[in-house]
């Protein structure tokens, strides 16, 4: 735990030196409140969509029409969870290796694990980019589109009248690698198969 205006708050579970926006592949999953089995159930290898899970699918397949500059691949939708990978393809070259960029009185330079901010009086801050990221996630970053996604999932439940809820945060991994991408995308499209072997596997029911 950490203070942030005199105000203990949970460290973030991103890579503090890694800016969420750049391009690149990431593997997202993101799980129910309690591990609910809001989203369906499993039934011979396959995955029976509830009225929820049916709203988690859409929504999934929603989010190219509300962030730019992102493709959807392999994504399932499991009893009390969902796993998809978000490939980003940022054209802020700012954020992908373009350099130095100049607003106004700031000067800017971004390296792996900092962020330099030179104002008019010349007082210097060391900011990671997890510090920056926790007071400005940003637009078009992996935290803003899956936070997009899960405020648009608890919407439209509520809104027709169900009882749901999300478990705070999210997790991700950054894909390095073709064979890690192949591998991870395998394990999205064989998930219900598995799925008495899953990490998230509960035989609780609501």
């Amino acid at each position: 735990m950490s203070l942030y205006k005199n105000k203990y708050r949970v460290e973030s579970i991103r890579l503090q030196n890694w800016d969420y926006g750049r391009n690149g592949k990431y593997f997202i999953t993101t799980i129910t409140k309690n591990r609910q089995h809001y989203f369906g159930e499993i039934k011979n290898n396959e995955m029976y969509l509830s009225n929820i899970g049916v709203i988690a699918d859409v929504m999934w397949h929603e989010i190219t029409n509300h962030a730019n500059d992102v493709e959807l691949d392999a994504f399932v939708v499991m009893p009390n969870h969902i796993h998809g990978i978000l490939i980003l393809k940022n054209n802020d070259e700012s954020r992908n290796g373009g350099g130095n960029r100049v607003n106004g009185n700031d000067r800017f330079r971004r390296d792996n694990a900092c962020v330099v901010s030179t104002n008019k009086t010349n007082d210097i801050t060391m900011k990671t980019i997890g510090q920056q990221r926790f007071q400005n996630q940003g637009k078009n970053t992996i935290s803003s589109i899956i936070g997009g996604y899960k405020s648009a999932v608890s919407k439209h439940t509520h809104h027709l009248g169900y009882e749901f809820g999300w478990q705070s945060r999210f997790h991700d991994h950054i894909i390095k690698n073709d064979v890690e991408y192949e591998r991870i995308k395998k394990y999205i499209i064989d998930n219900p198969i598995n799925w008495n072997d899953d990490k998230f596997y509960d035989k609780k029911i609501p």
